[in-house]
């Protein structure tokens, strides 16, 4: 009785949300480009300047316990920043793209209220950058967040929403999950009009199994490579910077790193010079016993300082030391290392050349992490496509820090998200970096050819194959 009377509150919580959503998307349908971009720089401004992002920062480490104060600050005071730069220029509103060889033009329309799942290890960006998204797109939007993050979510949406006020927008294009329940997440995936889910594995698969239209991701678990033409020194740089962002909570976080046999022994030394700790034989064993219990990664230790990690396992950690380096040879449920740790814990392999990393790599990601992303450090453009064209993979990183670099960031070229698709390999639909662009509908007008187009010969079309049977 108790169960089906939560259902029936969770149910109408949820439609009371909708029905003041799809008025405010209703408010907006007809806003120029200039209203709907006004409306998202309102937003993004509201918790990136300088005090809202501190305070957000602390906040969302005090409440979720995740994490460190400096990568939470970087999220949300520049990577919120980039999302807007990236999107700011982009035509959302009426026409916006023109394919004159086909004759075709396309007018973008919203999808009408996005439910958008926001997780635990990245609560600070995560809902503006999903909430800026689905604003661009003339869309209204209800953030349904973790329940370790459920304050720092209901702080960033309640600024989000008086900013909007403050432009003259409707309150209700921005709600959240205050009191967030697996019934309420469930009944918003039910009642919206399409999913936008980050988070667990569970969760995403619950989002593809809801009836509604969904965009989900896939589990990371970034292998990069070190060849022998790499700057060993840039390199160990930046892995160190990717494996210790934010305390690794980052889903692109370095998990295993492959080095060439020829300078194995170099670089190992200079990640240890960059705070790495090398934990072999009992240490490793004790590790493995805090890192997972029963088979499943231990919530305690995700995104935690070294030193609390080591100290849960009984294992000294000199001063200085921030990440762990494990040795390993081998992938699969056999070697837990290999897979995700969303830990500052690292394994490192040694291979002889880039046919076993790209070897290793698929047998590392065909146990976790398949489609989501590798990366390589390397001077060599063979070594580096040769990679990319025989991973199963969704994006390769090249002499860049992985985890900061993957979503986007201000020295490549990749759309600014914290949502990153990983297509069939990691069963999701999608398998590129999402925005405001898979947050609207399209419509095609098409209009005659000037010259229709003609079937050509069976010699021309056919050529080669005929005659052949």
């Amino acid at each position: 009785m108790e169960d089906k009377q939560a259902l029936i509150a969770a149910e109408q919580e949820v439609a009371a949300m909708m029905t003041r959503a799809r008025a405010a998307q209703q408010q907006i349908d007809n806003y120029t480009q200039e209203q709907v971009d006004e409306l998202i720089t309102a937003m993004v401004w509201a918790v990136a300047r300088e005090d809202r992002s501190e305070e957000i920062a602390r906040f969302t480490v005090e409440e979720t316990q995740l994490g460190n104060y400096e990568g939470k600050y970087l999220k949300i005071h520049r990577k919120t920043r980039a999302t807007l730069m990236d999107i700011i220029g982009d035509k959302s509103v009426g026409v916006i793209e023109e394919d004159l060889e086909r004759n075709i033009v396309k007018i973008a329309k919203p999808v009408g209220v996005i439910g958008a799942l926001s997780p635990s290890t990245n609560p600070e960006a995560t809902p503006v950058i999903k909430a800026i998204s689905a604003v661009k797109g003339r869309n209204a939007i209800i953030i349904a967040p973790h329940p370790r993050a459920k304050l720092t979510n209901k702080k960033i949406c309640d600024y989000m929403r008086e900013a909007i006020v403050a432009v003259g927008g409707p309150a209700d294009l921005v709600q959240s999950t205050d009191v967030p329940s697996l019934d309420t997440t469930n009944e918003l995936m039910r009642q919206c009009d399409r999913i936008l889910a980050t988070g667990g594995a569970a969760m995403v698969s619950a989002a593809y199994s809801s009836g509604t239209p969904a965009l989900g991701v896939g589990v990371g678990n970034a292998v990069i490579t070190v060849d022998d033409t790499a700057d060993l020194d840039d390199a160990a740089d930046k892995i160190r910077i990717s494996k210790t962002l934010d305390l690794a909570a980052s889903c692109s976080s370095d998990n295993s790193v492959l080095v060439f046999a020829s300078i194995y022994d170099e670089f190992l030394e200079k990640l240890k010079d960059e705070g790495g700790h090398v934990l072999e034989g009992g240490d490793k064993q004790k590790l493995q016993q805090v890192l997972w219990h029963d088979g499943h990664l231990n919530a305690g230790i995700v995104a935690q300082p070294a030193v609390n990690i080591t100290g849960q396992a009984g294992i000294d950690l000199p001063e200085g030391k921030q990440f762990l380096i494990v040795p390993e040879t081998g992938a699969g449920p056999d070697h837990p290392f290999s897979g995700e740790k969303l830990t500052v814990t690292m394994a490192l392999y040694k291979v002889q050349d880039i046919d076993e990393a790209i070897e290793l790599t698929n047998r590392i990601q065909a146990y976790q992490g398949q489609g989501h992303s590798c990366g390589i450090y390397s001077c060599n453009d063979d070594n580096i496509m040769k990679l990319a064209l025989a991973t199963r993979t969704s994006r390769v990183m090249v002499n860049q820090p992985q985890a900061a670099s993957n979503s986007g960031n201000l020295w490549n070229g990749m759309r600014q998200t914290f949502s990153l698709g990983c297509g069939s390999w990691g069963g999701n639909s999608i398998n590129h970096n999402i925005t405001w662009r898979d947050l609207v509908n399209e419509t095609w007008v098409s209009k005659p050819l000037e010259k229709p187009k003609v079937i050509p010969s069976d010699e021309e079309l056919f050529g080669s194959v005929m005659g052949k049977f």
